[in-house]
């Protein structure tokens, strides 16, 4: 077994060292890349486009990770099960239901901090990931995706966008299939902008059964350097997304 490298410890304003010199398979923690820096927007903004992401717990430094494999979203493998198309079909028929993009984004990333994630006992999602993703969000560089049903937020996602590259974050719901029904309209967006994959940072079943699946991380850093210096699409939801995501989907059971 080879050494783990020694953990690139980074001030404010450091330059990432290469993702390609995480820490391997088999060591403490496969795939961290770097300890320290900061959250602003410039540095936010860097580590996505060289496919760094946060991921770190109260009394931790901020941890930079970047896993081999990722796990990948590909929009076109997207599984639209029988329950989800039928929930989908409900709820873009019933004119009290609506996908809004980017209206409740502190709503959002606060309701998705209530939750755990990755078998954590509490959440990763602190008070200062929240600014942070708050002035990336002004900087238009961060998103959320709303379920609303009755005029009330029923679940949703929030997501980094650099260019034409989506990175998924956390998603949250307060009714049945509210963050299903969310990222199935993340989902329908990006094929109508011929936006090719949301990434998913890590392994999850839940994400294996709507058709994420693993990807080498060199096979995704070739995707990533495709997509982060494209212009970006407008940022908004058509329901007529719904039909063309509809009309071009099996329904596995």
């Amino acid at each position: 077994m080879s050494e783990t490298p020694p953990l690139a410890l980074l001030a404010p304003g450091d330059p990432f060292p290469s993702p390609r010199q995480a820490w391997p398979a088999g060591s403490p923690a496969p795939g961290l890349v770097a300890a320290g820096g900061a959250l602003d927007v410039a540095t936010l903004r860097a580590a996505y486009a060289s496919s760094l992401f946060p991921w770190y717990s109260a009394g931790e430094p901020i941890l930079w990770w970047s896993p081999d494999p990722r796990m990948v979203l590909t929009v076109q493998n997207f599984r639209l099960h029988r329950s989800l198309r039928r929930a989908v079909q409900h709820f873009a028929a019933n004119p009290a239901c609506e996908i809004r993009f980017d209206s409740a984004f502190a709503r959002v990333i606060t309701a998705c901090a209530q939750a755990p994630r990755r078998g954590q006992s509490g959440t990763w999602i602190g008070p200062d990931m929240r600014a942070a993703y708050l002035d990336l969000h002004r900087a238009g560089h961060a998103h959320s995706v709303e379920t609303w049903i009755d005029g009330e937020l029923a679940g949703g996602l929030y997501c980094v966008a650099i260019g034409r590259a989506v990175f998924g974050e956390s998603m949250f719901t307060r009714a049945a299939n509210g963050s299903k029904i969310a990222l199935a309209a993340l989902v329908a967006w990006c094929r109508e902008h011929g936006l090719p994959l949301i990434d998913c940072q890590q392994n999850t079943g839940h994400l294996a059964s709507l058709g994420a699946a693993e990807m080498p991380r060199e096979q995704f850093l070739q995707a990533l350097g495709r997509l982060v210096d494209q212009p970006a699409p407008p940022w908004r939801f058509e329901p007529v997304y719904w039909a063309h995501l509809l009309s071009t989907q099996s329904s596995p059971r």
